[in-house]
């Protein structure tokens, strides 16, 4: 499955904005926006104070930036798009409902992650079962209901530990146990449940010229 291969710092400076992209790090005096509060590139120090950017552009960053976060590329994100438009409801918070309810996503919000990279990384690997079934597809979406569970012989990853035990606020549509290391979809996600810094109306703008 495609992914992200770049550095992703690089990200952050192009919006303007942590991200977070990197987990702990981000937190740190190693954190690039915290040396290089720039954009990138050989003139990224000069285009301060530039005209005020065009509707188009405005609308292209935020999509940038929400794909960023999530860590998936244009076509994936494309999809979920659609099937934002398609659905019923309002579509901008559609679209941030089905990229909460990825697997990987929903194992970052639990604490279980420090990054979504880092998430994905223990679905890949096999670590996570869903209702008891072994589950490696990222894109996975949960339902109200589901039963997600760190397999019994990856339970003690320092990785994983260091996560959980640097503390996370859950969101109240699951239920975390850290002790089990199992998380439950209490119900699906509502409007205040989601704290992402986007504006996702810009996105569906975008996609709907």
């Amino acid at each position: 499955m495609a992914r992200h291969t770049g550095p992703v710092c690089r990200l952050c400076r192009r919006e303007g904005q942590k991200l977070f992209l990197k987990g702990e790090r981000c937190h740190g005096p190693k954190c690039a926006m915290e040396r290089k509060n720039y954009p990138p590139g050989e003139h990224g120090n000069s285009r301060r104070g530039r005209r005020r950017p065009s509707d188009y552009a405005l609308q292209l960053r935020e999509k940038q930036k929400l794909r960023a976060i999530y860590g998936l590329l244009e076509r994936p994100f494309r999809r979920c798009v659609e099937r934002a438009l398609k659905s019923k409801g309002v579509t901008g918070f559609m679209l941030l409902s089905l990229l909460e309810r990825r697997l990987d996503s929903v194992l970052r919000r639990a604490g279980f992650a420090t990054s979504q990279n880092q998430a994905r990384q223990l679905v890949r690997h096999r670590h996570v079962s869903v209702n008891g079934h072994v589950c490696d597809v990222p894109s996975r979406l949960v339902r109200e209901g589901d039963e997600v569970e760190i397999r019994e012989n990856s339970k003690d990853s320092m990785h994983l530990n260091a996560a959980i035990a640097r503390g996370y606020q859950v969101p109240g549509w699951l239920n975390v146990d850290t002790g089990t290391k199992v998380i439950v979809v209490a119900r699906m996600p509502e409007p205040e449940d989601i704290q992402v810094d986007v504006d996702e109306q810009q996105v569906v703008e975008f996609y709907s010229r």
